[in-house]
């Protein structure tokens, strides 16, 4: 590490700038948003630098620079576009010992612009130590796509509420409190701009802690989507590492369990044909337990919880228990699926609706509406429909469906070990069979299967 990472002061402070050009104007940005104020040395400059100079109730020094300037400034910044006088204003101010920073001259400076996220009060800076600045920028882009915007109020709400939980809690207490609340129902409510409610559950939460050793703690209810990680959301992967202990299904990816918090404890509640690893019943009373202890949950199902994940049945279990939760959507294996197969779900020419339709139901039946699934103009998707396969193609076809209606196979959908199987009502179980498809796969039917070929861009398919 070359550079030591230091948040300065310079609010009210006088910061002085050595050029008036556009990089020069860039620089006088930052120092304007955190309060300093900016004096400028340069015959010349911009319009909007002039603007943030008497903003700041600084000063424009119409002049080319010297030595003298520096008796003003608690801190230089070199920004010509001669290397020369760049490197003049840097050896005068090291010979004072004034922090310099000499744009695009890391030789040349005692401290350096990181890139910075922004959330109000809350900043973080990236630095390469002016080595790679366009890698700096690339990493800022990423956090700043995790972070919050919500964030610069938590930090303002903290700020406010912070003296009474010093007054409230002994300090041993008051971090454990913190965690909880900006992991908690509290952070999502001030993000939400609910202020008023995060306030009271805030204060009401806070006496809570006075008398017991063990709030209560949330629940996560988070779709992993597919398979491809690169499908979560953002707040997925925010609870995902936030999470104390996780309850993960089969269908969540290798990949996926990746990008959950190292050190939480992890639960396989995975389910399969035949065989429960855990009942649903004890899955809901196991999510009450957990939250109970204090504990952040995280609930972690593939596709989308609300799309044949019983999702709704584990938060309806939370509600009667008075458990504070958030439901996360994901991308369901439909969408995911069919998109990185090629096929389109709905087309003008080919579809007009689309049904999502369980291989088997609760009570292990195929019992379903044939007749209504056999009309035309509509794609038909079928989750967990591998064993019914034959059923599923011969009823359609006793129900009105051509033979010749296009049909199709994804397994593993969105991974890397992705297949995607074409072929018609009257061939898809054979071909099952012969390709050995294995469960996770999902089952299309309609004409916008044809598609496929024409479109493919994931990989190409088995026929």
């Amino acid at each position: 590490m070359r550079y030591l990472p230091l948040a300065f002061d310079v609010k009210n402070r006088p910061s002085l700038i050595v050029g008036g050009g556009s990089i020069a104007t860039r620089k006088a940005r930052l120092l304007q948003k955190a309060g300093a104020r900016i004096l400028v040395v340069s015959p010349d400059i911009t319009e909007e630098l002039l603007r943030i100079v008497v903003d700041s109730d600084g000063k424009w020094h119409r002049v080319t620079y010297s030595v003298e300037h520096l008796d003003l400034a608690d801190l230089v910044i070199a920004a010509t576009s001669s290397s020369e006088v760049n490197g003049c204003v840097s050896r005068d101010a090291q010979r004072r010992r004034l922090p310099v920073n000499a744009v695009d001259a890391p030789e040349l400076c005692t401290f350096t612009f990181p890139a910075i996220v922004e959330r109000g009060d809350l900043s973080i800076g990236i630095s390469s130590g002016g080595a790679a600045p366009v890698l700096a920028r690339r990493i800022r882009a990423q956090l700043e796509a995790l972070l919050s915007p919500g964030l610069a109020s938590l930090v303002d709400f903290a700020s406010r509420m912070r003296s009474q939980v010093k007054q409230a809690l002994p300090e041993a207490r008051r971090k454990n409190f913190w965690e909880w609340v900006f992991a908690g129902p509290v952070a999502r409510r001030v993000e939400a701009g609910q202020l008023a409610d995060a306030e009271r559950e805030f204060l009401g939460a806070l006496q809570d802690w006075q008398g017991s050793p063990s709030p209560i703690g949330e629940v996560y209810l988070v779709g992993g989507g597919p398979g491809d990680p690169d499908l979560l959301t953002f707040r997925a992967l925010r609870l995902m590492q936030q999470a104390d202990v996780v309850l993960y299904d089969r269908l969540v990816s290798p990949e996926v369990m990746d990008l959950v918090r190292r050190d939480a404890e992890r639960i396989y509640v995975g389910k399969k044909k035949a065989f429960h690893a855990v009942p649903q019943d004890d899955i809901n009373q196991l999510l009450v337990d957990l939250a109970m202890q204090g504990k952040k949950v995280l609930r972690l199902k593939g596709g989308d919880p609300f799309i044949f994940g019983r999702g709704g049945e584990e938060i309806d279990k939370l509600a009667d228990a008075s458990i504070p939760f958030q439901v996360v959507p994901g991308i369901t294996a439909a969408a995911g699926c069919a998109s990185y197969a090629g096929i389109p779900l709905t087309h003008r020419d080919h579809a007009q609706s689309v049904r999502f339709i369980t291989g088997h139901l609760k009570e292990g039946s195929l019992d379903l509406p044939w007749k209504e699934l056999a009309s035309g103009s509509q794609t038909l998707v079928f989750y967990m429909g591998l064993t019914g396969l034959q059923t599923i193609c011969t009823e359609l076809v006793q129900h009105g469906l051509p033979t010749a209606t296009p049909a199709a196979l994804i397994e593993k959908g969105t991974t890397k070990a992705q297949r995607v199987i074409i072929g018609d009502l009257n061939t898809l179980p054979t071909l099952a069979k012969e390709k050995a498809v294995r469960a996770p796969t999902l089952t299309i039917i309609g004409g916008v299967v044809g598609l496929h070929k024409k479109l493919s861009w994931y990989q190409s398919s088995e026929r």
